[in-house]
């Protein structure tokens, strides 16, 4: 798949990951819309990367639905999601436990299906944001490691009903292997680590491997995009060091 111009929404891509995807999506000559909440960023973004910008809620049911309908992207990328609060298991309010599950699968839940019952046009590609968290847990983030092992499995979903629907569109799940400095969860998550461990967060995040900042992270779900030999895998893993690895092929 060429990006050049391709119709692009990013869901939380005024900050982090959805950042540097946009700067990798606009340096490939695709046309991207940003959705998010926070006006001084949708307004920073559109001025130094002259992107189309929306200010909605990625959990408003209403919103998924109209700007699905209304900009019918080629590629709709969910990359949208809630930092959640670091803590031990018996220290964490129910709250605070939920909090990934209340945001990022609930927009999940709700894009996923716009995508399909709008619905997007055939070729289209859903991208859903996971996390290593979801393979591996996370014991100091609640619900964090389980709500992205459910968008995971909901994106598998999703694949079931474009073929039983004959629709023509292919969701697949992105999972960065590491934690990534320069992002909400990234640095919360590092930092929380570190400090029950003594060290500094970029000791911690060191034992990952070669880095991967969002614009490399960006770089690596574009090669994914335009190589062919992902067009058709579910489940992709992206890190510093291997690049982009398939976890799980194509559905039946």
């Amino acid at each position: 798949m060429s990006l050049k111009d391709k119709t692009v929404v990013v869901t939380g891509g005024s900050r982090g990951l959805g950042l540097g995807l946009v700067e990798a999506l606009v340096d490939h000559g695709a046309r991207v819309t940003v959705v998010a909440r926070g006006a001084a960023a949708l307004e920073a973004v559109a001025a130094r990367l002259a992107v189309a910008t929306i200010a909605a809620d990625v959990t408003d049911e209403a919103a998924a639905l109209r700007i699905v309908g209304d900009l019918s992207p080629d590629i709709l990328v969910l990359n949208a999601g809630a930092t959640p609060p670091m803590g031990r298991l018996d220290q964490l309010s129910w709250k605070d436990f939920s909090m990934a599950w209340e945001t990022d699968v609930k927009a999940g839940l709700y894009w996923l299906q716009a995508a399909l019952n709008r619905p997007l046009k055939p070729g289209s590609r859903v991208l859903v944001g996971s996390s290593g968290a979801a393979v591996t847990g996370s014991q100091m983030s609640g619900g964090y490691g389980g709500a992205k092992r459910m968008l995971w499995f909901m994106a598998k979903y999703a694949n079931g009903v474009s073929q039983e629907k004959n629709l023509g569109i292919r969701f697949q799940a992105i999972v960065p292997r590491m934690m990534i400095l320069g992002t909400g969860v990234g640095d919360t998550a590092a930092g929380a680590y570190a400090r029950s461990m003594g060290i500094t967060p970029e000791a911690f995040v060191a034992r990952f491997g070669a880095p991967m900042p969002p614009r490399a992270f960006g770089d690596r779900v574009v090669s994914m995009l335009e190589d062919a030999r992902f067009a058709d895998g579910v489940v992709f893993g992206l890190n510093g060091d291997a690049g982009v690895t398939i976890m799980e092929g194509a559905t039946a």
